[in-house]
């Protein structure tokens, strides 16, 4: 399928909490939470494209230390969404919403509480195995 969409999202963590991103109502899944990130632009890596729009979206500067699986997710018919989760941390930069409708820092335990965006919701499923057995 030539129509795939690849996306970056940022598992940004700081202790025990994790940085969960509301999209506006304007956003397609309008108010929705995700892992804030986008979609990479020709000639770039996935690990730019995740400083560049955490840098647009939310003034934050990362430093990306891991990489999880990607999850493949259809949306509508032929719009496959290449999901690519890394988990990061946070460097410096004064939050500021740009895009989103709100931002949360929650601690990991009650991050399934969340109304997540469908293709986020098998990262967040394997970034809570992945943080127990830390």
């Amino acid at each position: 399928m030539n129509n795939q969409i690849e996306v970056t999202c940022a598992i940004l963590l700081e202790g025990d909490k994790v940085l969960c991103a509301q999209r506006s109502e304007e956003m397609a899944h309008p108010l929705k939470w995700e892992f804030p990130g986008g979609k990479i632009e020709e000639g770039e890596s996935p690990e730019e494209c995740l400083k560049r729009e955490l840098k647009e979206e939310l003034n934050l500067d990362i430093e990306i230390k891991e990489a999880f699986n990607p999850n493949l997710h259809i949306y509508q018919a032929g719009k496959l969404i290449k999901l690519m989760p890394f988990l990061c941390k946070y460097l410096g930069g004064e939050l500021v919403l740009k895009e989103h409708k709100s931002v949360i820092w929650l601690p990991v335990d009650q991050i399934k509480k969340l109304d997540w965006a469908a293709a986020d919701i098998p990262i967040v499923d394997d970034f809570i195995k992945w943080f127990a057995k830390q």
